[in-house]
């Protein structure tokens, strides 16, 4: 039986965390991997495309601003891409919800959590996603 952060329906799914920050993709791999997740990470928004199109994972844990590629430019390649298209993605960025002018769900996020958050908050968000998506 679930509680309000763990459900056994989301419990082991494959959770791909994409941001230039290795300390902040460390932590959240840390916490969802306690909360039964198989987590790996990305540092790269080239490398993290090239993963996601070969693992397919469940979800994409995405942050915008990074290096070379943003991650509205991932999300899209992503969204294009047949293996990847319905893979679930929630931003977690640092810019202003003002700023982001709806580009993150225009370029086919489905949520997007401010920086900082709390890591209850963000599995709380991580479940819910998982749960609504029928794969």
């Amino acid at each position: 039986m679930g509680t309000k952060l763990f459900n056994t329906k989301t419990q082991g799914a494959n959770i791909l965390v994409v941001d230039d920050e290795p300390d902040l993709t460390d932590i959240i791999q840390t916490f969802l991997e306690g909360a039964g997740y198989h987590v790996s990470s990305e540092n790269s928004p080239v490398k993290a495309v090239e993963k996601a199109k070969a693992t397919r994972p469940d979800l994409v844990i995405l942050d915008i601003t990074m290096p070379v590629m943003d991650g509205y430019q991932v999300c899209k390649e992503l969204k294009k891409d047949k293996r990847t298209a319905d893979v679930p993605v929630i931003f977690l960025t640092g810019k202003d919800p003002a700023e982001d002018d709806k580009k993150s769900f225009k370029s086919g996020g489905d949520m997007y959590i401010k920086k900082p958050f709390s890591c209850e908050s963000l599995l709380e968000i991580v479940r819910i996603v998982l749960m609504s998506v029928s794969r």
